[in-house]
């Protein structure tokens, strides 16, 4: 039931949200060279490699690293990218690897390919065997803010008691958190 609600959802927001989407990759070439999309290299279920697309937000010469990592965060996000970041528009384009299935409209946050502690902490607390999320439990509770382990905590929780309704409860959380930017350091 979980992977139909996906599909629905999906194709139902594609078909309302094209023009948002062309709207948003315009302003992305606009705002500075380099491509609309950004295709990260992430870990999906059961550590599997997928390439998961997002709304640039960053400039091309970027480090391949998560935010947090890099020196200076703020002098590589392009200036549409903070609005982009904040209201989590960048993340619209991840509705195809729902569509795909590479991801669910709720999990785990895909970790980047070289999250090497991330990845083995979620291993171990069998998080690993969930398809990633376009957004998740740990998302709504702290996004950027939290440290990994409690991430893994809150990804086994969601595990533990995933269900409609629980992914019905996330997903209009996830909108409140992007509406008021919470949770986002960059």
């Amino acid at each position: 039931m979980k992977r139909a609600f996906d599909i629905l959802v999906a194709i139902a927001s594609l078909a309302v949200l094209w023009p948002v989407l062309l709207a948003i990759g315009l302003a992305v070439r606009l705002d500075s060279p380099g491509r609309a999309l950004h295709w990260s290299r992430r870990v999906g279920q059961n550590n599997r490699i997928f390439r998961m697309p997002k709304f640039r937000t960053m400039r091309t010469d970027t480090p391949d690293v998560a935010t947090h990592l890099l020196t200076e965060p703020d002098r590589w996000i392009t200036p549409l990218g903070r609005f982009l970041r904040r209201t989590s528009l960048d993340e619209l384009p991840q509705l195809w690897s729902v569509l795909i299935g590479d991801m669910s409209l709720v999990g785990p946050r895909p970790a980047l390919y070289n999250q090497d502690d991330l990845v083995a902490l979620r291993t171990q607390a069998g998080v690993a065997a969930l398809r990633p999320g376009v957004t998740g439990w740990a998302q709504i509770n702290g996004r950027d803010e939290l440290p990994i382990p409690e991430k893994v905590r809150l990804d086994r929780e969601y595990m533990d008691r995933m269900s409609l309704a629980f992914d019905l409860r996330i997903l209009a959380g996830t909108a409140r958190a992007a509406f008021s930017g919470r949770g986002v350091s960059h």
